[in-house]
């Protein structure tokens, strides 16, 4: 009984702030404007501006995700090798921008890369050429990628330490090489903690829109953006929900596919 005391408020909080706005997107993006049921605004996805902006929404979150993960496990697995403070010291540096505000961390990435940034400054005192980085695609991926690093770093870093060193061990008395180790033990260890970085990194990636706004400049059309602009300026809740409900079908099933993939290494993830 005090257990379900306990769990009360979690119902209520999840019914009133998850579930109940879920329902109010299906019930908008199933229907027009006179309250028929239509599939026009799960369709719209098909219109040349909205696929586009979906284009590049799936490009932006690959290229993040991938130069996350490019740039994550070998720090990962350099730190999981050196089981001293120093390591933890490095982690605590990559969680600490964690801590302050995500608005402020893009606007702080705004004054790095703008024309007349940090960036820019340091090339002009070197005798370099300045970057035109603003208001471009790869200013909205510096930006991702500066956000959403540590959610690649962390899980991969967890699995990495907890492999069982007489594994390792093992495999070189046999007569494995270090290349050979890392290919045939370590890496398929370490996969859950890959799998679930990934997750963690394309899920948000996908639907990001504020980083597009600001490094982006609004140039740069996202599928977030568009569902944005459809619920506050167009003031379109039916086209906005249609077009939310597409990209929620589209990450269920990215999560599927990595729930599977993870769940066949040993290691299930939590919806």
């Amino acid at each position: 009984m005090s257990r379900k005391i306990f769990i009360t408020p979690y119902i209520v909080w999840a019914a009133g702030f998850i579930i109940l706005p879920l329902f109010m997107i299906l019930g908008y993006g199933l229907t027009g404007a006179d309250g028929k049921i239509t599939l026009e605004n799960l369709l719209a996805i098909l219109d040349a501006v909205h696929y586009k902006s979906f284009g590049n929404s799936l490009w932006l979150a690959f290229g993040t995700t991938t130069l996350c993960l490019l740039l994550a496990y070998p720090l990962a697995y350099i730190l999981s090798q050196r089981k001293k403070r120093g390591s933890k010291l490095v982690i605590l540096l990559f969680v600490l921008p964690m801590w302050i505000n995500f608005l402020l961390r893009v606007l702080a990435m705004q004054m790095i890369l703008s024309n007349t940034g940090i960036l820019n400054g340091i090339l002009s005192f070197l005798g370099l050429p300045t970057l035109k980085i603003m208001y471009t695609k790869a200013a909205i991926l510096i930006g991702m990628v500066y956000d959403y690093l540590p959610f690649m770093i962390l899980p991969i870093y967890n699995v990495l330490n907890k492999i069982d060193v007489a594994l390792i061990e093992a495999a070189r008395d046999l007569g494995a090489t270090p290349a050979v180790t890392f290919r045939k033990v370590i890496l398929p260890l370490s996969m859950p903690g890959v799998i679930s970085g990934v997750t963690m990194v394309f899920i948000p990636s996908i639907s990001e829109f504020v980083v597009a706004d600001i490094l982006g400049g609004s140039k740069i059309l996202l599928l977030g953006n568009v569902i944005e602009q459809e619920f506050n300026l167009a003031n379109n809740w039916n086209l906005g929900s249609g077009l939310s409900l597409v990209l929620m079908v589209f990450i269920l099933i990215s999560m599927a596919i990595m729930n599977r993939s993870n769940s066949e290494k040993g290691d299930t993830m939590i919806w």
